[in-house]
């Protein structure tokens, strides 16, 4: 039998987490979309919080940092961190995306190190604030084709390139850097480094103005004789024609999820706000009556919000898989691609219902919808997204489905 209910070792967590979200993230929210590029000091004190959840072990998962394959599924079920976390990150994201983006050693790239490092590299890493360098100039959605370059030099690695649309590219500790060994190998050869923000030859070169995530900074990341120790390198340093790039792609599997679970967050409240305004103004959705005896505007949020159950879910079965030992490479992206698209889908459609009210600054109706546009982009569009699941539903690989 399917129990739907959030895990009740999970519970007061994630009350914690919204409550966060309602008194802190959500009041801020418009603050910092106006003041674009201020870092959010309200979010130091939260993060001391969260740093203070994980090491008492009452938060495993808080934040985008607790993820980590450590269950063995002849154990049995087992709720662990994949899934705390997306449900206390739907939570945060139901106060604001940017803001959760911006919590200091909560960046994509923590999960990153939390997916693939060694015990000692975790140990090494503990309590740094992470950023994810992998999309380049001319290297979107196509990760296979960094161009940025790792050589071998003694006991480290020399890094030459140039990384966009890093996430806390400005204020973050560290940045994982994905980098190719040898081009002439193509997506074998790609490994992931984590490169200190104090490394001789890495600079910011610039910090993005961007539709929404105003609160989260964007930079853009030069890397020219950066030289990285070899033991800041990520999984192994052996090049295998076979599974390379499934080791450093394995990040994917864990990150997807939580940016489907930011999608879900910021569609709930849209969905909330629009059902209030609604009723506000005499439309009532009602659950007991068929749809077509419905006002419109009730019939599309009733679909609206299907589709968002339907992304909750899906999103919530990648974790859980996560959490089991599972491969779920698969569920990833289709996590990705239903909540993404779901996201852009219900947040414009809210501003659609809600008019003038939707459209303004009146309330932050415009603000989730540019917010939630990010969530169908990074971490793979959702042409990649559907590109890969494609692939394994049909059992082809990339050079033969492209």
């Amino acid at each position: 039998m399917i129990n739907l209910e959030t895990p009740r070792k999970f519970r007061m967590f994630i009350n914690q987490a919204h409550q966060v979200a309602a008194e802190m993230l959500r009041p801020n929210s418009r603050k910092y979309d106006l003041a674009e590029h201020t870092y959010p000091v309200e979010l130091d004190m939260l993060a001391a919080v969260v740093d203070g959840l994980g090491a008492s072990g009452t938060g495993s998962g808080a934040g985008a940092s607790g993820v980590r394959r450590t269950a063995d599924a002849a154990d049995g079920v087992v709720n662990g961190s994949n899934l705390s976390s997306v449900l206390s990150v739907m939570e945060m994201c139901w106060g604001d995306v940017g803001l959760l983006l911006s919590m200091p050693r909560q960046g994509l790239g923590n999960s990153a190190i939390a997916s693939v490092a060694s015990d000692e590299q975790l140990r090494h890493f503990d309590g740094v604030w992470a950023g994810m360098a992998i999309t380049e100039p001319g290297c979107g959605s196509d990760s296979a084709n960094i161009q940025t370059t790792a050589r071998l030099d003694g006991d480290h690695y020399v890094l030459d390139g140039e990384k966009i649309f890093v996430t806390a590219g400005g204020r973050c500790d560290a940045v994982v850097v994905w980098a190719t060994l040898d081009k002439s190998l193509g997506r074998a050869a790609i490994k992931s480094f984590v490169v200190p923000k104090d490394t001789p030859g890495m600079t910011v070169e610039r910090l993005d103005h961007k539709l929404g995530i105003r609160a989260s900074d964007t930079a853009t990341i030069r890397f020219e004789n950066c030289r990285v120790p070899a033991a800041n390198l990520l999984g192994s340093p052996e090049i295998d024609t076979d599974k390379g790039f499934a080791g450093v792609m394995q990040t994917f599997d864990n990150t997807r999820p939580l940016v489907a679970a930011m999608a879900v967050g910021v569609a709930r409240a849209s969905l909330e706000l629009t059902r209030s305004l609604l009723a506000d103004a005499g439309v009532e959705v009602d659950y007991d009556r068929p749809v077509h005896l419905q006002p419109a505007a009730a019939a599309s949020y009733l679909q609206m919000e299907s589709d968002w159950e339907a992304a909750y879910l899906l999103t919530l079965q990648a974790a859980w898989m996560a959490d089991n030992g599972k491969p779920n490479s698969l569920q990833a992206s289709m996590a990705k691609a239903k909540a993404g698209r779901t996201a852009n889908d219900i947040t414009l459609r809210c501003i659609e219902l809600t008019g003038t009210l939707g459209y303004s600054e009146h309330n932050l109706l415009e603000k989730w919808a540019r917010d939630s546009k990010i969530l169908d982009i990074f971490e793979g569009t959702q042409q990649i997204q559907q590109l890969i699941i494609a692939r394994r539903l049909l059992g082809k690989t990339s050079a033969e489905l492209k």
